[in-house]
């Protein structure tokens, strides 16, 4: 990942780890030197494409050359940089954008996946749009099959479209519980089913693996739960989990499945009580760019990522965490039969030891 630092040289001042709400979660602080990078250093990326003009352009093979990538929510912030990126790289891309508000309401205007498509034409690259709603059954297979009859296969899914309707638990309508979760787990699993669906019968048919890649966009709020937004924290967990089972299925025909649970300046962190933090700097480094975390997407669709499956990560400016889901800490028995209620009060501290019984 040498390169991926090259690109985030600076290290920034002391902080904390975030929880999902985006608060400081206590005990979990690290002091951290900071210096920022020189001008020179921030343009000169490494790499074979260059900004220029707040655009990327083309400069010779990349990592991701002739491969097809769709990208959901791409018309605006992270999935926008996404679609760049790997644009950038040399993949062709479907850009799949509905053109919604953050709370999921149609807005008038002009495309925000045609602007994308024009802007990544504009740097040299090739790209589509698509208006297909990714929650959809037969919208998602739309814009699988839109990938195939152009370009005529799929290498990349990167599943980052995403809606807010933040409540909490107690005031929470039914009809915003049941669009965060449909936009979110039926959006990653409606297209995530199309994608796998034609990637297994084309193994099964070759005899030999395919080159698939399924990114998945999390949150901390997912990964450590979040008050405020329980249904958004639900389906971020959900995500989780169905990306590891899709690794599990789909490693065996060549074909990864990861997470990520970027940290950066988008619609909705900046929609929250928190979101003056994610304001980009008047001058020096921006750590909140989301451009950054756009970067790692484009390494997890690399042949570099070949060996990485099944895996959650959290990314920002000049940091990468691998995070792990739930797994035991501790574990007593009873040596007279089943555990009955009032067994289980006298091994609490045996159970638990060190480890806190209300949330951190």
């Amino acid at each position: 990942m040498a390169p991926l630092r090259e690109h985030n040289a600076p290290v920034c001042s002391p902080t904390r780890a975030w929880d999902g709400g985006l608060r400081p979660r206590a005990g979990r602080e690290r002091a951290v030197s900071c210096r920022q990078p020189s001008a020179a250093r921030r343009a000169d990326l490494r790499t074979p494409f260059r900004p220029e003009r707040g655009r990327v352009t083309r400069a010779g093979m990349g990592l991701l050359e002739d491969r097809v990538a769709i990208v959901t929510g791409a018309g605006r912030g992270l999935g926008r940089e996404e679609a760049l990126a790997l644009a950038a790289e040399g993949a062709r891309v479907v850009v799949n954008d509905l053109g919604v508000s953050l709370a999921g309401e149609v807005e008038t205007g002009d495309s925000p996946a045609a602007l994308v498509v024009e802007e990544i034409r504009q740097a040299g690259g090739t790209a589509i749009a698509n208006g297909d709603d990714v929650a959809d059954w037969a919208g998602a297979g739309r814009l699988v099959a839109q990938a195939y009859d152009t370009f005529g296969r799929l290498d990349i899914l990167v599943n980052n479209a995403g809606v807010l309707r933040d409540r909490m638990s107690f005031n929470m309508t039914e009809a915003e519980f049941d669009l965060v979760m449909r936009v979110h787990c039926k959006g990653h699993y409606a297209t995530s089913h199309q994608a796998v669906r034609r990637w297994r019968d084309a193994a099964k048919a070759t005899g030999a693996a395919v080159y698939g890649r399924i990114i998945n966009t999390v949150s901390e709020a997912g990964l450590y739960g979040s008050a405020g937004n329980s249904n958004y924290a639900m389906a971020k967990a959900a995500i989780a989990a169905l990306t590891q089972s899709l690794a599990r299925e789909m490693g065996r025909y060549g074909v990864t499945s990861n997470f990520m649970a970027p940290r950066a300046r988008t619609r909705m962190t900046l929609s929250t009580p928190t979101g003056s933090m994610f304001e980009a700097p008047a001058e020096g480094f921006d750590p909140w760019n989301p451009a950054w975390p756009a970067q790692f997407v484009v390494f997890l669709a690399s042949e570099l990522a070949s060996d990485i499956n099944g895996q959650g990560f959290v990314s920002w400016a000049n940091e990468i965490e691998l995070v792990s889901g739930w797994h035991s800490i501790g574990k007593v028995a009873h040596t007279a039969g089943a555990f009955m209620a009032r067994d289980i009060p006298g091994r609490l501290d045996e159970l638990f030891g060190s480890s806190p019984r209300q949330p951190a």
